[in-house]
């Protein structure tokens, strides 16, 4: 078996934009005919930058290889230019690729990935979502602590046993910085009102986009920890896991981190400090499935969990379906809300959403199909960068 083609497709995701203004996916086909998908979670370029880096890798790598051979093609993609390091953009497009390999494995051997990587663990998947507003509301929802607190007990309603939000403020490209008194008081604020609202039906879980230096969010944490957050997501930057390590260390409230980091020597320097407890990989950046689940491993050595991160489209969400289902080490899953939407709409089939639990499915390979109609219907022409930060310090 050989690839022979790739196809990619860059699709803008109608307001209100949950989950990022639009997906890069790709489509590898076999000399057999057979399909497999992916995508990529690239933040450093536009997106049709990114899908010439894709067309790029394939060209110069993967046209003509087997997709079995998974280790091989990493190792060649991941030292390509004579690299050999962690190089975000590369690994977006090199973990696209792995997943549509792991895609067409899973379709030719007729069994789901993760029966492959390990066999299942989870009959069902926890799941928690951002506290999102209603259609039509405006942005002023983010700064709202009792509406905030009444769409949280909505959700609990819905069956959620855990929902996210960032009351922290405005982050930027020169943080991390000192949390204002303000910031303090409004993250204080968020965290008793929801709390009031959920009670104990739920985990509340903090997430700060690395906005602050160590003592910052030492600082930040110590006001918190009356109110049992199950985690402080990303308190510092995400270069230097020594400095979270020394949040960790001074905070009763767990460390999770991971979105921003690409494949397990990333991932070692945060076990080996000990600078979380809960591991974010974003499949589609981290290196793949295989690469995740070596990840995984190395946080079960540690004590550690993993609870991957979604901040894209459904593809990437069904990989993280499946490197969940397969971990023992598995604590809870990222969604955008319910599953439904424009990401149901990009999918054949929609992914399988039970009162607060996705149930793994039972479909080979990533175990849904793209909905190639609906995704050539929706382009993307932009040039903006998946996600943006402020220019100016905070």
């Amino acid at each position: 078996m050989k690839i022979t083609e790739v196809a990619t497709h860059v699709v803008a995701n109608p307001p209100p934009h949950f989950g990022g203004q639009y997906f890069v996916f790709l489509i590898l086909t076999t000399d057999g005919g057979v399909k497999g998908v992916g995508e990529v979670y690239g933040a450093t370029f536009g997106p049709h930058t990114m899908t010439r880096m894709i067309e790029d890798v394939c060209e110069r790598r993967v046209i003509g290889t087997d997709p079995f051979k998974i280790e091989k093609l990493w190792r060649n993609v991941y030292g390509s230019g004579y690299t050999l390091r962690p190089d975000v953009s590369l690994m977006g497009v090199l973990s696209g690729i792995e997943m549509a390999c792991w895609d067409i494995i899973g379709k030719e051997l007729n069994k789901p990935v993760y029966e492959l990587l390990g066999g299942q663990v989870h009959e069902r998947l926890r799941t928690y979502t951002y506290l999102y507003p209603d259609e039509g509301e405006t942005d002023d929802f983010y700064g709202d602590a009792d509406r905030s607190a009444q769409r949280a007990a909505e959700y609990v309603d819905l069956g959620f046993t855990a929902v996210k939000f960032d009351p922290a403020g405005p982050y930027s490209v020169y943080d991390g910085r000192q949390p204002s008194l303000e910031d303090i008081a409004r993250s204080v604020e968020f965290l008793r009102r929801i709390r009031e609202a959920v009670g104990t039906r739920a985990d509340l879980l903090l997430g700060t986009h690395g906005q602050f230096t160590a003592a910052g969010a030492i600082r930040l944490a110590r006001q918190l920890e009356p109110y049992d957050p199950l985690w402080f997501e990303e308190p510092t930057p995400p270069e230097n896991p020594m400095e979270m390590a020394r949040v960790a260390r001074q905070t009763s409230i767990p460390i999770a981190t991971g979105e921003r980091l690409t494949t397990k020597y990333e991932f070692a320097r945060v076990l080996e400090s000990q600078a979380a407890s809960i591991l974010q990989m974003a499949l589609g950046r981290v290196g793949g499935l295989l690469e995740a689940k070596k990840i995984a491993g190395m946080a079960e050595a540690h004590q550690a969990q993993i609870a991957p991160h979604l901040y894209c489209g459904p593809i990437e969400g069904a990989a993280n379906i499946q490197i969940s289902t397969c971990s023992p080490n598995f604590l809870i899953l990222e969604g955008i809300q319910t599953w439904g939407g424009f990401h149901a709409e990009l999918l054949e089939r929609p992914i399988q959403w039970e009162e607060g639990y996705v149930i793994p499915p039972d479909e080979p390979g990533l175990g849904v199909e793209l909905n190639e109609e609906i995704a050539r219907a929706h382009p993307y022409h932009g040039k903006a960068l998946h996600l943006e930060m402020s220019e100016v310090p905070t």
